[in-house]
Order: C-alpha cells, then sequence, then structure tokens
C-alpha cells in the first residue's frame, strides 16, 4: 500500500475500531482524515460521533440521516427477494454496507480524498462487502484497511492504544463483544460469543424483550402491501423507515426475531452470530403470506429457486454486481401483483399469519372448496395422474 496518500474518507462509526483507526491513519500517513458516519436507525446514540470525530483529529466529519433511503432503496428491494441466508439470517449487516460504500464514495469525490478506508477486520465478510463496492464504483482508489497493516491484533490492543491517546470508545473488558446495528437489525459476535455452546447474555440485546418479559396476551396488526413493499400498518400509511421503526417496536416487545446462529463467512471460516431483527422477521412472514394469494405457482417456485443466489450475493457483498442487478430486476416484475393485507399475531416470539386478502387474489374458493361445486371435475384428475405417472409405469415395464 502506498505511502503517499493526502486525505482520506474514513467509515466512522465511533465504536473502539474506527475511533482507533481515525487516530491511527494520522499517525501512521500523516494525512488529513474526513469521517462519514451513517446514521441508520443503530440503537446508539449518533449525538457524540462528529464531536468525537473532531477531538480524535479528524478534518471534517459528516454525520448523515440515511434511515428513508436504507430502506426504501435497499432493504426493501431485499424483502421483496424474501432473501435469507442459510435459512436463518435476514442480512442486516451485509444490507448495509452497499449504502455506506456507495455515499463514503461520494464523499471522497466531493473531498477530493485520494483514499478511503473502513474498520473491518481481515477475517470478517465485512472488508470484502465495503472493497466491492468502493471499487464498483470507483476502480482506481486507494484502499486502506488498517486491520490488514497494523500490529494492533487484538481488541485488548486496541482498547489500550484509546486509553494512550484519551480516545473516548464505549467498548470495555466487560462487555468486548462487537456490535452491528440498524433499522433492520443489531448483531453481536465476539468475545464472550465465541464459544458456539454459552447462551448470549441477557444484557446484550437491544430491541427485543425476553420470552419470560414478553406481554402475555397476544397482538393482531395488519400490514398492507402494494407492489411488494409494505405501505401501511393498521391501516396508518408510513414511510419506510417509519414502518420498520414501529414494527421493531411492536415486535421487539413480544420477543419476535431473535436469532443465534453459526454462519459461514465468505472468506471460509465459520463465525457464531447472535442478531435481533423483530421487525424485519414480521416484514417477512407478512410478505410471504401476501404472496401466497398473489403469485402464479410457477413464477413462485421459480422466484423461491432463485433467494438463496440472491441471499448470497447480498452476504458475499455483491450488490452492484450484474447477476445482482439482474435478478433484482426479475424480482421485482414478480411483484406487480403482490398487493393487499395480511392479518398477523404476535405472541412470546411467534409471529403468525391470520388472515391474508388481496383483490388481485389468485385464490379461488370455488375452486378449493371440499363442498360440492360445479367448477371442476373430480374426474379429469384420473388422466393428469395416468400421465404423469407414464414415465414411470414405463420403466417399471422396462425393468421387468
Amino acid at each position: 500500500m502506498s505511502k503517499h496518500v493526502k486525505k482520506v474518507v474514513l467509515a466512522y462509526s465511533g465504536g473502539l475500531d474506527t475511533s482507533v483507526i481515525l487516530k491511527w491513519l494520522i499517525e501512521t500517513y500523516d494525512c488529513e482524515v474526513v469521517t462519514f458516519s451513517a446514521d441508520l436507525g443503530q440503537p446508539d446514540a449518533m449525538g457524540d460521533v462528529e464531536q468525537n470525530a473532531y477531538n480524535t483529529g479528524a478534518v471534517k466529519a459528516y454525520v448523515e440521516d440515511l434511515k428513508e433511503p436504507f430502506v426504501k432503496d435497499y432493504v426493501f428491494p431485499m424483502f421483496r427477494a424474501n432473501a435469507i441466508y442459510e435459512g436463518q439470517y435476514l442480512l442486516g449487516t451485509s444490507i448495509a454496507r452497499p449504502l455506506i460504500s456507495k455515499r463514503q464514495m461520494e464523499i471522497a469525490a466531493i473531498e477530493g480524498a485520494d483514499a478511503v478506508s473502513h474498520g473491518a477486520t481481515g477475517k470478517g465478510n465485512d472488508q470484502v462487502r465495503f472493497e466491492l463496492g468502493y471499487l464498483a464504483i470507483d476502480p482506481g482508489i486507494t484502499i486502506i484497511a488498517p486491520w490488514r497493516d497494523w500490529d494492533l491484533n487484538s481488541r485488548t490492543a486496541l482498547m489500550a492504544f484509546a486509553k494512550k491517546h484519551a480516545i473516548a470508545v464505549p467498548t470495555t473488558h466487560a462487555k468486548p463483544y462487537s456490535t452491528d446495528g440498524n433499522l433492520l437489525h443489531v448483531s453481536y459476535e465476539g468475545g464472550i460469543l465465541e464459544d458456539p455452546w454459552a447462551g448470549p447474555p441477557e444484557d446484550i440485546f437491544h430491541l427485543t424483550a425476553s420470552l419470560e418479559a414478553a406481554p402475555d396476551i397476544p397482538e393482531t396488526i395488519e400490514i398492507t402491501f402494494a407492489a411488494g413493499d409494505p405501505v401501511a400498518l393498521n391501516g396508518q400509511p408510513m414511510s419506510p423507515a417509519a414502518m420498520l421503526t414501529e414494527l421493531n417496536r411492536v415486535g421487539g416487545k413480544h420477543a419476535i426475531g431473535r436469532v443465534d446462529i453459526v454462519e459461514n463467512r465468505y472468506v471460509g471460516m465459520k463465525s457464531r452470530g447472535v442478531y435481533e431483527t423483530p421487525g424485519g422477521t414480521i416484514l417477512r412472514t407478512a410478505h410471504m403470506a401476501m404472496e401466497s394469494i398473489t403469485l402464479d405457482r410457477e413464477v413462485h417456485h421459480l422466484r423461491d429457486s432463485l433467494i438463496p443466489k440472491y441471499a448470497e450475493l447480498v452476504y458475499n457483498g455483491f450488490w452492484f454486481a450484474p447477476e445482482r442487478q439482474l435478478l433484482q430486476t426479475l424480482i421485482d416484475e414478480t411483484q406487480r401483483n403482490v398487493s393487499g393485507v395480511v392479518r398477523l399475531r404476535l405472541y412470546k416470539g411467534n409471529c403468525m399469519v391470520r388472515g391474508r386478502k388481496s383483490d388481485v387474489s389468485l385464490y379461488s374458493e370455488a375452486h378449493a372448496t371440499f363442498e360440492d361445486d360445479d367448477v371442476y371435475s373430480q374426474k379429469d384428475a384420473e388422466g393428469f395422474i395416468r400421465l404423469n405417472a407414464l414415465r414411470l409405469r414405463i420403466r417399471k415395464l422396462m425393468a421387468s
């Protein structure tokens, strides 16, 4: 990596890693550092981030509220695909990275910076996600990834560096795990969670009540969809960010959305992660229920066959890749008639569908009924079965 860097734009959360990186960049490269902090709805207060950046040596600090574009342009398109990684992870961290990297590169252009930097480690997925985003936007950009270069190879070393330089950081030895949060989720990794046999301490959770603390009375809600996106809650129109915020509140109250998994990182190792995704869990359940009455069977099955690939692309950092964009175009076409209302019951960690309706529903009670009808001849099923069995019958006959 070239040492001839004049100005760096750093993706800055104000946490332990990026606070240390800000000072380290200044000392190592003798350069100016501009920080960029994206408010994506994370539970940690953003009020001190700007001042902390200046206190640590930044020449300029951007703090931007991106909650609405985050949900509208990233979360909702991903949820139109029902994306889920390895059957459990709703991609809360993964989907935030393309927006951050895109805006970071825009700020680099505004500031005339010749490099960008991030706080992702050399073992994780985020280094890939950030850097694929940077390089998709500017193939010639200089990227500084301190975790791959410096000798501060542990969180203990980082905390010692922060103490030496009087940098205020939230991480302590008592709670050394790494967290990431936004409007879609909060994640917890590392430290006390690295033993996959050890249960997560109850006091780590930000968004969700425990099962024991959840209300003993269930709550019923209704979500209205238009072209695959949620647009109203209990009949009240809401913006994308407001919708997810309220679903996080109500879902969290009912202990919905906790997941404890061991996932396969893109770089090759397994990693234990604990996640809270209350609003996202509700939305995915509701969206699938809406699709069940509005999507043609073969379209539905074809789209579902693409979910693992789509989720893998998001998880691995290929949001700006042509194959993800191609899949998105196909998926969005399937969503044109995914409109209507879904009723859900929330209770003690469960999100249960209680009803669904749509003006463009493909469900026909007249055809599906077990009572007498005059629209379907049951005798037609005999020929249908015999034709479908033909190759099986021939196979058996030829083997006899």
